[in-house]
């Protein structure tokens, strides 16, 4: 049974917002919704919060929006060897564990009881090519994925991020100041991975030197902005995209503008709604996809092409394109 599952329990009044911390705070991926006697009401996982996102659902709306209120869970006399069996038998990474009042007493994890390092096979692409122009004179003598953030240059995140997740092999696509890129990473062995590269001659795009890559990959391979940094776990949106046997994936987020006046809503000249200061909320492109090797036909690796470009084609040709809503940490 995992130590620490103190961390996931969440009061019934909870917002979404407060499951999402809770997430993140206990890294355990539920949270169990409980009332003041701690009695099970339901549980909340990382995939009902995407859904309720999708479902148009703010996250200050209230936690039982989106709360399972019927889980699989295990009896508190449960020997640990039968409540894997019945995790791997029902495909769930977490098990509730209550008594027979449906008070929680525990919790177990799969990646607790199976921790592995497993290495996965799938490629991580970043897109490190651009001039960098937005900051300028920042990236005047600098590429934009080697200014510093913190201690380290902001492509070393997304690559040790991405390392923590299992992947190993990288290519980056570089053109400005692309050899300043090289000479920091190399290979990748200093890092413990494998780093290829692929050279633009000219812009092409946010996707257009996918077509430039010459061992295509062999499986569902990730694509990342170079400018990207995220809390977003990389192995999940994997997950995500195989789950759903999407063709691409692109992970989204949600934006919100709100209006600096007041707005007046008429019917020829009579006035029929006030609303003050109304926030306009959309789904942006957060610069993260994963595309399945077939993809590449669409890039020809000479002319520009960016990566909602790709899509389009794909959704032209039938094929399945989905987004993955995220919650996590985002700066652009």
């Amino acid at each position: 049974m995992t130590d620490g599952w103190h961390a996931t329990l969440l009061p019934a009044d909870a917002t979404i917002r407060g499951a999402i911390e809770c997430l993140n705070d206990s890294g355990f991926q539920i949270a169990m919704i409980v009332d003041a006697e701690r009695v099970l009401i339901g549980t909340v996982t990382d995939g009902d919060i995407r859904r309720g996102l999708l479902r148009g659902l703010n996250i200050d709306e209230p936690v039982s929006s989106v709360i399972n209120r019927d889980p699989l869970v295990a009896p508190g006399a449960i020997q640990t060897e039968t409540a894997i069996n019945l995790m791997k038998a029902n495909r769930i990474n977490q098990l509730p564990r209550v008594d027979e009042t449906r008070r929680v007493i525990g919790l177990f994890l799969w990646d607790k009881m199976f921790a592995s390092s497993e290495e996965l096979l799938n490629e991580f692409v970043i897109m490190a090519g651009g001039q960098g122009v937005r900051l300028m004179p920042h990236t005047e003598n600098c590429p934009k994925p080697l200014l510093p953030v913190g201690d380290k240059p902001m492509m070393q995140h997304i690559i040790e991020r991405a390392v923590a997740d299992g992947f190993r092999n990288f290519t980056i696509s570089i053109n400005y100041l692309g050899d300043m890129i090289i000479d920091h990473f190399g290979d990748g062995r200093q890092l413990g991975v494998k780093i290829r590269y692929v050279r633009e001659t000219e812009p092409l795009g946010t996707g257009g030197s996918l077509g430039l890559i010459e061992q295509r990959p062999t499986h569902p391979f990730i694509v990342s902005n170079g400018d990207v940094l995220t809390g977003i776990r990389y192995s999940d949106l994997l997950h995500f995209h195989t789950t759903h046997r999407a063709k691409a994936t692109m992970a989204i987020r949600s934006h919100e503008i709100q209006n600096a006046f007041g707005v007046v809503q008429t019917d020829g000249i009579n006035i029929v709604r006030f609303e003050e200061k109304p926030i306009i909320r959309s789904q942006i492109n957060a610069g993260i996809y994963v595309l399945e090797p077939d993809v590449l036909d669409h890039v020809n690796g000479t002319s520009r092409c960016d990566m909602p470009e790709i899509f389009e084609k794909i959704i032209a040709r039938k094929g399945r394109v989905i987004a993955y809503p995220m919650h996590e940490p985002w700066v652009d």
